[in-house]
C-alpha cells in the first residue's frame, strides 16, 4: 500500500462516516488530500495523521472522538494492520507487512514514473539561473545556481510543471565597454583600465580575437582607431567568452532552452513598450526631467527611475521589460535566481510585478543564494590561475569532478553559506556524501547481478508478507516518501530536500544488505524470499537512480 492509497482510504472512511450522519461535516469540508507524515518513532506506527484535530472543530466534536471513530473505519481497510489513537487525537497506523511489501513491486513496475506527480501540473515556470555577465569565466557562485538551479527544475519538471531554464545574457551596458577595453589593452601590450577586467583569460580571449579576424581576412583590430578596434574586441570578444559558458555549463550538465539578450529589449523597443503600458495604469509620473515609477504604492522604500533626465534608460528599466517579456510568452511563473548583493533587487521587483497586475512571489518568485567558500588542506581556496582572482567552475570540476560539485553545492539549502571542502569531495568513503548515495546505487546493481547469477529471478515469484523484517519496514517506508519528497522540494523551491532523503535511503539500504540475503546462502535453494528480497533491493535501485538523476548526479552500477 502506498501513502497515496492509505491518503485516500482515510478520506474515504471520511466521507463515509459524513454520509452515515456520524461526522457533521459537509462533503466539501474534508480535504482533498489527508496529509500522513512517518512518525519519528517506528514504535508508533508506519504512517501518522492529524486529521482528527483538523475537522474536530468545524465538526463541533472532540478531536479523540474524531479520531476513535475514524480509527474504527480505517481499521477496517485491507492492508492495515492497526490504528491507534495518540495524543489530543492524532492517528498513527500500522500496514501488515504484506500491504508494505506491494510497495516494492509498485516501485519496480513503475520503474522511471515512480515518483512523479501532479502538483504543478499545468503550470508553466520561466527559471531562470546563473546568468552571470559574459566578461569572465564563471566563478564558484554562479556554480552553485548552476547546479541549484539545474535540480529545481528537474524536480518541477518532475511534479508535473512545463519549465523553460532560460539564462539572461547581459549584453548591454557598462560590465560590457570595461570588457571590451580590458581586452583592447590587453592587445596593445596596456594595463588593463582602473575599472577593468584581468586575469589570464583576458590573455587568451584577447588572442583569439586577433587570430580570428586574421582568419576571416579582416584587419588587425589592433591596427585600427581606439573606436573601432574597441567595438571588435566587443562583438568577438564577447561572443567567444559566452561560448566558453555555455561549453563549460554544458560539461556540468547544464542546458539553457532560451538564451535571451538584454540588447534585445532595448533593440525591439520593448523598454519603451512596458513603461507605456505602466504610464497607461497611473503608476509613471515625471519630475526633475526624469520618469519614475511608483513603486512605493506597492511596498517598495522609494520611488524608481526608469528614464534618466538624459533620456537614457535607468537599469531597471530593462528588468522591467524582461520581467513583461516572460508574462507575455505565457509563463505563469517567473522565477528567478540571484546572488547574495541582490537582496536589495526583491522589493522593487515585487512592486513592479504589483503594478502590472500580477502577485508578487506568486507570478514572480526571487531567489537569493548565499556564499561558497572552498578549503583544501584546511585553508580556503581562493586564487584561479585563470581567472586571476576568483575560482571557476573549470578549476572546481577539475578538483573533483562534476558528480561530486553538482551534489556538494545543491545539498544543502541554497539560502545558507556552505564550505566546500576539496579533500572530502574525492574521497572515495562513506564520509563523502555524494559517495555514499552513488555507492548504494552501484551496490543494488551488484547484488542484480549476483543474484541473476545465482538463478535468482524476480519474475519467478514475490510474497510481499515475506518483508517482514524491520530494516525492511525501515526502507519500505523511506522508499514511499519520494513522490513527497518531489512534490516538496518542487513547490517549496528545495532541491536540496532530494539529496538529504537519497542519504537517508542510502543509509537505510546499507543495513537492511548487512542483515538480509538476497542470494542463497551454501546448500540453501533459491526460494520466494530470495525472489521478494530482490524486488526490494531494486525498487531500492530506482529510487536512488531517480533520485541521484533529480540532482543531475550519475548513478554508477559499479564502484
Amino acid at each position: 500500500m502506498t501513502p497515496d492509497q492509505l491518503a485516500a482510504a482515510l478520506r474515504a472512511a471520511l466521507l463515509d462516516a459524513v454520509a452515515d450522519g456520524a461526522l457533521a461535516l459537509d462533503a466539501a469540508d474534508v480535504p482533498a488530500q489527508v496529509h500522513l507524515e512517518r512518525p519519528r518513532s517506528r514504535e508508533h506506527g508506519d504512517w501518522a495523521t492529524n486529521v482528527a484535530l483538523q475537522l474536530a472543530k468545524k465538526a463541533g466534536t472532540n478531536p479523540r472522538a474524531l479520531a476513535a471513530g475514524l480509527a474504527e473505519r480505517v481499521g477496517t481497510v485491507a492492508g492495515v494492520a492497526s490504528v491507534d489513537v495518540a495524543g489530543p487525537g492524532f492517528l498513527n497506523i500500522r500496514l501488515d507487512a504484506a500491504a508494505a511489501g506491494e510497495l516494492a513491486r509498485t516501485i519496480v513496475e513503475r520503474g522511471p514514473a515512480y515518483g512523479r506527480g501532479e502538483a504543478l501540473a499545468g503550470v508553466r515556470v520561466n527559471l531562470e539561473f546563473v546568468s552571470a555577465n559574459p566578461t569572465g569565466p564563471l566563478h564558484i557562485g554562479g556554480v552553485r545556481w548552476a547546479a541549484v538551479g539545474d535540480s529545481l527544475a528537474r524536480v518541477m519538471t518532475a511534479a508535473g510543471a512545463q519549465v523553460a531554464r532560460e539564462y539572461y545574457f547581459n549584453d548591454h551596458g557598462a560590465q560590457i565597454d570595461r570588457f571590451a577595453r580590458s581586452l583592447l589593452a590587453r592587445a596593445l601590450g596596456q594595463e588593463p583600465p582602473e575599472d577593468g577586467y584581468g586575469g589570464q583569460y583576458i590573455a587568451d580571449i584577447c588572442e583569439r580575437v586577433v587570430a580570428d579576424a586574421a582568419a576571416a581576412g579582416e584587419p588587425d583590430p589592433r591596427a585600427l582607431d581606439a573606436a573601432e578596434a574597441t567595438e571588435v574586441f566587443r562583438q568577438r570578444g564577447v561572443a567567444l567568452m559566452f561560448d566558453e559558458i555555455k561549453q563549460s555549463l554544458h560539461g556540468f550538465g547544464v542546458d539553457f532552452d532560451v538564451y535571451f539578450h538584454e540588447d534585445s529589449l532595448h533593440a525591439s523597443g520593448a523598454v519603451e513598450r512596458a513603461v507605456a503600458r505602466l504610464r497607461e495604469a497611473g503608476h509613471v509620473y515625471e519630475a526633475d526631467g526624469a520618469t519614475w515609477l511608483r513603486t512605493t504604492s506597492f511596498g517598495d522604500d522609494k520611488d524608481r527611475v526608469v528614464v534618466k533626465s538624459d533620456g537614457q534608460a535607468a537599469y531597471i528599466a530593462g528588468d522591467i521589460a524582461y520581467y513583461l517579456d516572460k508574462r507575455e510568452r505565457g509563463f505563469d511563473r517567473v522565477v528567478i535566481m540571484l546572488g547574495a548583493d541582490h537582496h536589495g533587487y526583491v522589493a522593487r521587483m515585487m512592486a513592479v510585478c504589483a503594478a502590472f497586475g500580477d502577485t508578487p512571489h506568486v507570478n514572480l518568485e526571487i531567489l537569493i543564494g548565499q556564499l561558497v567558500n572552498l578549503v583544501k588542506d584546511g585553508q580556503p581556496v581562493r586564487m584561479s590561475k585563470r581567472a586571476g582572482t576568483v575560482v571557476t567552475i573549470d578549476d572546481l570540476v577539475d578538483a573533483v569532478g562534476v558528480d561530486a560539485a553538482r551534489y556538494a553545492l545543491a545539498r544543502s539549502s541554497y539560502d545558507t553559506s556552505i564550505d566546500l571542502d576539496l579533500d572530502l569531495l574525492v574521497k572515495a568513503s562513506n564520509e563523502n556524501p555524494v559517495y555514499y548515495v552513488q555507492y548504494a546505487h552501484a551496490r543494488t546493481a551488484s547484488v542484480a547481478r549476483n543474484a541473476d547469477a545465482a538463478g535468482v529471478r524476480r519474475e519467478d515469484g514475490f510474497d510481499a508478507g515475506l518483508l517482514d523484517h524491520e530494516s525492511e519496514a525501515v526502507l519500505l517506508g523511506l522508499l514511499a516518501e519520494l513522490p513527497r519528497v518531489v512534490e516538496h522540494a518542487a513547490t517549496e523551491r528545495e532541491p536540496h530536500r532530494v539529496a538529504r532523503y537519497a542519504e537517508e535511503v542510502a543509509g537505510a539500504y546499507h543495513k537492511w544488505y548487512d542483515q538480509r540475503r538476497v542470494m542463497p546462502f551454501g546448500d540453501e535453494e533459491v526460494g520466494d524470499v530470495h525472489r521478494t528480497r530482490l524486488w526490494l533491493n531494486d525498487a531500492t535501485r530506482q529510487v536512488l537512480a531517480s533520485a541521484l538523476g533529480l540532482l543531475g548526479v550519475s548513478a554508477p552500477e559499479r564502484m
